[in-house]
């Protein structure tokens, strides 16, 4: 009988050891008391990643099991969820979205739908926001610590206020817009989302882990405060009943009971509380939080597809032309203040943290 031979294939046995450089082994997660103070999490007690890895390991480190692998992921799948779903949207419902064509026989130039550049900015804003996230929880080293948190309180501000330019344009009723919080309601939105911005960045600087209560206060009120205003017109016209879209209207309260119950995880140590170490890998507050607040999102986008299909044809009526373009406008004034203010305070890093001794 012909002998059957198990030998690799002599590709296999040039590439292995190029493989194994390209994709070292990681090591083993740690427990809290072998991480620094300000990487530890309140009741998670293992599942931390050693501080001092590479930048390839932290990256790779996307395959491993640790106590932020589920946070991660769902804002990874979230984001490219989100961006897929716009363009399918886009193409087969949103006719192009920007209605971009040529003008005339002559083509004399190109026409844009101004009606659909907030979506399209929120868009933008969300997957911002979600990748800013997900690179936060997935490179979180010590080199970094300030900078990665820096780069996602600007992408939680982008996302705050593109969601309110949105829900501002497409989701909000007459009544409220006639209403004096709605003639203002933009330019209040910049503000708060701004001083949110600010001030997390200076709780990231100056208080310092762990678990301090002026931290964690530092950190829910004013994000807290800034998307309660921004999805005011959804809860005014949820209240009123008042609702111009019916069709909406489930995914509306849906998002709104996401983002309150996602609230509640991001204030509240609960379940690890209640059990500390037994949900260090599935099943803590962050964990829940993140993926609860991505399913908001991926709601949220829905509800904003059917009401830009709901009000597309009388928004450059009711608005003008001028005011959506200035609208789109103040949202890239918010983006560049908050990149402005997250450069300048990063700045003073070095400083700070010689003060300290750090």
């Amino acid at each position: 009988m012909p002998r059957v031979s198990f030998a690799p294939p002599y590709l296999c046995l040039t590439f292995l050891p190029l493989l194994e450089r390209l994709l070292p082994s990681l090591p083993p997660t740690v427990r809290d008391v072998d991480v620094p103070p300000r990487f530890r999490e309140q009741f998670i007690l293992s599942g931390y990643r050693p501080v001092d890895l590479s930048w390839r390991c932290y990256v790779l480190s996307l395959l491993q099991i640790h106590n932020e692998t589920l946070s991660v992921w769902s804002h990874l799948l979230a984001a490219v969820y989100v961006l897929v779903r716009f363009l399918v949207f886009a193409v087969l419902q949103g006719g192009g979205i920007l209605g971009v064509r040529l003008q005339g026989l002559e083509g004399q130039g190109f026409s844009v739908d101004v009606s659909s550049l907030p979506l399209v900015l929120y868009v933008f804003s969300t997957v911002t926001s979600l990748s800013c996230s997900a690179a936060v929880r997935l490179l979180h080293s010590e080199r970094t610590h300030h900078s990665l948190f820096f780069l996602e309180h600007v992408g939680v501000a982008v996302y705050q206020y593109g969601c309110a330019l949105a829900l501002c344009l497409y989701s909000s009723d007459t009544a409220w817009t006639q209403s004096m919080l709605g003639q203002i309601f933009l330019p209040v939105v910049a503000v708060v989302v701004w001083l949110s911005c600010i001030i997390c960045c200076y709780a990231d600087l100056h208080l310092h882990r762990p678990y301090l209560w002026h931290r964690r206060i530092c950190q829910v009120v004013p994000r807290g405060v800034a998307f309660l205003l921004v999805i005011s017109p959804v809860t005014h016209g949820l209240a009123s009943h008042n609702w111009a879209n019916p069709s909406t209207l489930p995914l509306h309260f849906l998002q709104v009971a996401l983002f309150l119950l996602s609230a509640v995880f991001f204030s509240c140590p609960v379940p690890e509380c209640f059990s500390p170490g037994r949900y260090d890998i599935i099943g803590h507050s962050r964990q829940l939080f993140h993926i609860l607040l991505s399913i908001c999102t991926l709601v949220q986008q829905e509800a904003l597809f059917e009401d830009l299909l709901w009000r597309r044809q009388a928004l450059v009526r009711e608005f003008g032309e001028e005011r959506l373009l200035l609208a789109c406008a103040s949202f890239l004034g918010l983006t560049l203040c908050c990149v402005m203010t997250a450069l300048v305070i990063k700045r003073r890093t070095p400083v700070q943290l010689l003060k300290e001794g750090r």
